[in-house]
């Protein structure tokens, strides 16, 4: 079975500042209040610098209503892309297990 590496990977900082916050009618300032993170925090995420931890994807989750796994697999899967694109795997084995 093959990769199919036509869906770019998106960070969830990216959702959050194209999609998410736009429709929100809050500052990034007053967000970060109420997630109660620093604005630096905020920003670093929104800039994809920081990922989005199990305990911000709660605190996301919460604010937006959506829950945490929305956000903690958006990050899961952005990390696998990352990681996929990035790791060199030609020269190890895929084991088989024996059957008698």
């Amino acid at each position: 079975m093959t990769a199919h590496h036509s869906i770019r990977a998106v960070h969830p900082g990216e959702v959050l500042r194209e999609d998410v916050l736009p429709a929100v009618k809050l500052s990034k300032a007053a967000i970060a209040r109420a997630l109660g993170i620093s604005r630096q925090h905020l920003y670093d995420i929104l800039n994809e610098r920081q990922p989005v931890s199990a305990e911000m994807a709660v605190r996301f989750g919460k604010l937006l209503g959506n829950g945490p796994r929305l956000w903690i697999n958006l990050q899961r899967n952005y990390d696998l892309a990352v990681a996929e694109s990035r790791v060199d795997v030609s020269g190890i084995p895929t084991l088989e297990a024996e059957t008698d």
